[in-house]
């Protein structure tokens, strides 16, 4: 069960000690239906002026129908709608609120032209919201400063990455000055370094001139940065509040273990707790209702009999606690657990590999005309291990895939999947590799079953051997129930495993995911790593994973990190970890009174590695015995009260943001030499 701390802060409903502060936003009893599908239902919400608010949910959550209303470019069929003052019910009401408002719809340069310049695009949507002259040069300036645009104002928007085209959609957005600004997800698919430019850009902001952010993310990592947030699911908001009254509402620990055998482990631990989950070679588990001690007795407890070799002891994280709430309201159907995991007819059959990898990829290149998408690209697959290709839409991820699996020439290099040279791949590579590409590749209008048969026919699955493969698939991707339904009719997640599950029906050594859980709720892309997990665990399958979503690296047994077609670093999380702790120190949180001009005083003593996450400051220091006093005495000299200084564990973003600047830093270095 959840214990609830505070009644103010679940089921969607505020109360004046829950958010305090004039509205900038008002929703009560809102509503709105697309024919049978209720998108919203029945949502009361205040956001405060002057606040960084966040949505958060995954797809289909209700985020962007919620925002659309809000921003008057969508009608509502019941409840109330109040922004900056006014009560929107009608075009006319909408209209009145729209000049003081700026919205940023969902998707990469959704309110951009490509084929005008940066400084075009910005000078167009300046003349649409009647920005005068003067002021339009003083404050493209001082926005393509902060979003480091400015040395790239003739490029066209098309030429932009995606983390360029979000900065300039924001730029659009605040050209005008708005009291509101509306983002619907403006970090998805954006790599991390330009993700935090984005966040700093809004929190500095909010912090000198006051406005309102409405932002929505399916990112339950990116909750620490608001000030408030609303968690949302199926329409309805489970929960309200400040993200750390947020993870109060699931009391318990995160427990990690390091424990042979792995896989054994799993099937004891999984039968006993919901959230279970393997991350590399550890397993995370939540305990709820337990302080650390109890958690860890409970584990060992659990785990009595096997080798334990290390215990980490940690507070959930806000998708533990999402979760947590989803189970307790009888949101979530627990899987079956004793469903079997290997596939009939014995393990898959690896074949003779003489480099002794299942992929081996040696300086691969990729030119598109002048571009050069790939630029260098090595390394190695073991068999049985969980491969992540980790970076940003646009870093050359699917480009690699596309290679190996000989769908696309390289232009220099060589790999060998399987053994089989990647260049005369033919029916050999195909019959030992599944692909599983962006869009699934399932034909909508057929049954789930009948997908199945489908890609057996295509993989060359014999006859009578189909019947025991469609209850293998039924049983590892937890369809049963699902087998006489429409593909195009299943959820997100259910669509994904059945995709997982077409892609094995020949029983592969290797398997190739390209971006295999985007758009999927945080259960369903719990239960999809389950199965990735026994696949290499039992199976021996050998797994190249892309995935922009830098959580994701955390599962993975070995990451290859790309930015920009190269390959930034190349190790296990936790060595990665490691290395960025040993050169840069260890990430801190500091909570004060007047965190923007704590934030500017830091910035000025030289830390200018300093950022706001919410109501807080973190950053990274080499020696925390000897820079803490420092740092609290830096404050206290500007008179700026300091609560506490905690240390934090590495996510794989810090991990990521600190690799892409030491790259930039030594490129600019050898222009410069």
């Amino acid at each position: 069960m959840v214990a609830v701390a505070d009644r103010s802060v679940v089921e969607g409903h505020l109360t004046a000690h829950s958010i305090s502060g004039e509205s900038a936003i008002q929703l009560r009893g809102l509503s709105k239906h697309y024919g049978a599908v209720h998108a919203v239902r029945n949502i009361d919400l205040d956001v405060p002026r002057g606040t960084l608010f966040g949505l958060i949910g995954p797809d289909g959550a209700g985020k962007s129908s919620t925002m659309k209303i809000i921003a008057g470019v969508m009608q509502f069929d019941t409840g109330r709608v109040n922004v900056l003052g006014v009560g929107v019910n009608s075009e006319r009401t909408a209209e009145l609120v729209k000049p003081r408002l700026g919205f940023m719809p969902q998707g990469l340069g959704q309110n951009l032209y490509p084929d005008l310049s940066i400084e075009e695009n910005i000078n167009f949507l300046a003349r649409m919201r009647q920005v005068p002259n003067d002021l339009l040069e003083q404050r493209k300036d001082k926005l393509l400063k902060m979003t480091r645009l400015d040395k790239f104002r003739k490029r066209p928007m098309r030429n932009l990455s995606g983390g360029m085209k979000q900065k300039l959609g924001l730029i659009g957005t605040l050209i005008h000055e708005p009291e509101l600004i509306i983002l619907d997800e403006p970090t998805t698919g954006v790599d991390p370094v330009s993700r935090r430019d984005f966040w700093a850009i809004l929190t500095e902001l909010i912090g000198e001139q006051g406005i309102t952010a409405l932002v929505s993310t399916s990112y339950m990592d990116e909750a620490s940065r608001f000030h408030h947030a609303a968690l949302l699911h199926d329409g309805k908001i489970m929960a309200v509040g400040e993200p750390v009254s947020l993870l109060k509402l699931a009391p318990g620990t995160a427990v990690s273990v390091v424990v042979d055998p792995q896989i054994d482990a799993m099937e004891r631990l999984k039968k006993r707790y919901h959230q279970v989950m393997a991350l590399g070679g550890m397993i995370r588990a939540f305990v709820p209702d337990q302080d650390h001690p109890g958690a860890e007795a409970e584990m060992r407890q659990a785990l009595d009999g096997l080798n334990i070799k290390e215990v980490y002891l940690d507070t959930p994280d806000l998708e533990d606690v999402f979760i947590a709430m989803l189970h307790s309201q009888g949101e979530i159907v627990s899987a079956d657990k004793s469903a079997p995991l290997i596939a009939p007819g014995g393990k898959p059959m690896v074949g003779e590999i003489a480099s002794g990898y299942a992929i081996d990829a040696v300086a691969l290149i990729r030119d598109f005309g002048d571009f050069r998408a790939v630029d260098q690209v090595s390394f190695q697959v073991k068999e049985g291990e969980i491969f992540g290709l980790l970076g940003a839409n646009g870093a050359g991820k699917t480009t690699v895939i596309k290679m190996l699996t000989g769908i696309v020439p390289p232009t220099g290099g060589e790999g060998h999947v399987a053994g089989v040279d990647m260049r005369r791949p033919g029916r050999e590579i195909k019959q030992r590799i599944g692909y599983m590409s962006q869009a699934f590749s399932l034909y909508q209008d057929l049954t789930v079953t009948e997908n199945i048969r489908l890609y057996g026919g295509i993989y060359g699955v014999p006859r009578r051997e189909i019947g025991s493969r469609i209850k293998w698939i039924l049983d590892l991707a937890g369809l049963h129930g699902y087998e006489h339904a429409l593909a195009g009719s299943l959820p997100m997640g259910l669509r994904q495993r059945l995709a997982l599950g077409c892609s094995l029906v020949h029983r592969p050594p290797i398997l190739f995911l390209d971006e295999p859980t985007s758009g999927v709720d945080p259960v369903g892309r719990r239960q999809f790593w389950d199965i990735l997990f026994a696949l290499s665990r039992q199976e021996g399958v050998a797994m190249l994973v892309t995935t922009h979503y830098m959580v994701e690296a955390e599962p993975c047994d070995h990451l290859c990190l790309m930015h920009a077609g190269k390959v930034v670093a190349d190790d296990s999380p936790v060595g990665m970890k490691r290395m960025v702790e040993d050169k840069y120190g260890h990430l801190i949180e500091i909570q004060c009174a007047d965190p923007y001009r704590g934030l500017n005083i830091l910035k000025q003593a030289g830390y200018d590695k300093a950022s706001l996450y919410g109501r807080r400051i973190q950053m990274l220091l080499p020696d925390l015995n000897l820079t803490q006093p420092k740092i609290e005495g830096i404050l206290r000299s500007a008179s700026i009260t300091v609560g506490s200084i905690t240390r934090l564990p590495l996510t794989m973003e810090n991990v990521f943001v600190e690799y892409v600047l030491e790259m930039e830093r030594q490129q600019l270095g050898s222009v410069a030499e």
